[in-house]
């Protein structure tokens, strides 16, 4: 898709900017690759930088309730130094590598509702514009889908996915918020959790396995969360059915918050209040018999996730 806009900074008879992605998605720690494409306008202007910044779609728990904003997670200078003449068009490839930590948008295709963009920006002869807003696609790696394969093959449900504000201490992370996606219990565990939030924190040489479980209460005690953790490698080969079954069994056999007790940080989850992600970040999508990542059936077709994403950013740069 392009976006086209006037750099309203520069007025009637400035450049215009069209920025092209390369169609597919992208995986985490992987080449985003594409073209800028500026057409000149009634004047001869210096383009001094063409900026492109990663923007997320992020929720931020705090003390008066919940809230949304757009929060960027990476900025590369991609072009610039060049008089662009008057109607003269000119193309700036470009090719950047994305944070190990991107956030998943879709499972074999299927969009899960987080909304990522790529803002192009120019700052020409002293003025800065924010130019185009493309939307960003990005895949799982392969052990992330073997692990949510694995999740699905065991019984669990996918319910959504969100973007958390705020940083899981004791971890590695890198950004400054982090991805929960939220399974419904397998039948197995269904008396014992009400639901399982995995979060994925990749770097180059493997990736942090969070698991949060929202635990029913008994008849003598409340309900509570149980956090832990594990590391996996990007080849790692393992019978990843016995591995998460492990995993789980783990976490909820755990007493209480667990070894990991405190994990999330400012802006994470309030002990004692479970954490619940509604619809309006995360779309909720059905989990195919298949598995939980292979067919699931998603509330929301690509193109409803693109007009969410143009009019989420456009109604930010209003404010």
């Amino acid at each position: 898709m392009v976006f086209k806009r006037l750099l309203g900074s520069l007025g009637v008879g400035g450049p215009t900017v069209d920025t092209v992605l390369t169609p597919g998605a992208v995986r985490p720690g992987g080449e985003l690759t594409g073209r800028v494409r500026i057409e000149g306008g009634g004047a001869a202007f210096d383009i001094e930088h063409i900026t492109l910044e990663l923007v997320a779609r992020v929720e931020a728990e705090h003390e008066e309730g919940e809230s949304e904003g757009v929060v960027p997670f990476g900025r590369f200078t991609v072009g610039g130094g060049f008089r662009l003449a008057e109607d003269e068009v000119r193309e700036v490839p470009f090719g950047v590598t994305l944070p190990w930590e991107t956030p998943v948008t879709e499972l074999y295709g299927q969009p899960l509702g987080i909304v990522l963009g790529v803002r192009t920006e120019l700052s020409v002869a002293g003025a800065r514009d924010k130019g185009d807003l493309d939307p960003l696609a990005v895949g799982a790696l392969p052990v992330q889908e073997e692990i949510l394969d694995a999740f699905g093959r065991l019984g669990f449900g996918f319910a959504s996915a969100d973007l958390e504000y705020g940083h899981i201490g004791g971890t590695g992370q890198q950004l400054p918020f982090y991805q929960e996606i939220e399974i419904t219990p397998s039948p197995e565990y269904a008396h014992r959790v009400n639901e399982i939030e995995v979060t994925f924190l990749a770097h180059p040489g493997g990736m942090e396995v969070v698991l949060e479980a929202d635990k029913r209460g008994g008849l003598l005690s409340g309900g509570h969360d149980a956090l832990t953790r594990f590391t996996v490698g990007h080849h790692d080969t393992r019978d990843w059915n016995s591995e998460v079954d492990g995993w789980v069994r783990r976490l909820v056999e755990q007493g209480g918050h667990g070894e990991h007790a405190g994990l999330h940080g400012h802006g994470g989850h309030h002990h004692g209040e479970p954490h619940r992600s509604g619809p309006g970040m995360g779309t909720v999508v059905a989990a195919g018999a298949a598995g939980l990542a292979v067919g699931v059936v998603g509330g929301m077709v690509a193109a409803e996730v693109v007009d969410e994403v143009g009019d989420f950013f456009e109604g930010d740069e209003e404010d």
